[in-house]
């Protein structure tokens, strides 16, 4: 019983652990961005922020993606600021535990 109890507690660790290396991304629809140079505006002003690690962009489903550097997050309100001083209008946020690239991928890596 001993025996199986240390090894749940085991398992439980490492899931706890392996939640923790889990991207921390931030899913957003903006609204306004019609062209190429709209998606590359908003790519270039996130990428400036101190805890950005990547930005992808897809114009057709509207979403644009920021995955935080490890050990940091994302602020919504300045995420938020930069795409509106930009000229866009933020319409939701969404966390996701997927990195940009996943995110790419899975939307047909589009821009």
């Amino acid at each position: 019983m001993k025996y199986s109890a240390r090894l749940l507690v085991m398992f439980m660790a490492l899931f706890v652990n392996l939640n923790s290396y889990a991207a921390n991304t931030t899913k957003i629809t903006v609204n306004g961005m019609v062209c190429a140079f709209c998606a590359q505006g908003i790519e270039k002003r996130l990428s400036k922020l101190p805890a950005t690690k990547a930005v992808f962009v897809d114009l057709k489903q509207k979403i644009v993606a920021v995955e935080a550097k490890e050990g940091m997050t994302l602020d919504e309100k300045k995420l938020k600021a930069e795409i509106a001083d930009a000229g866009y209008d933020v319409v939701r946020f969404e966390p996701s535990s997927e990195s940009t690239a996943e995110i790419k991928a899975k939307l047909g890596g589009s821009k």
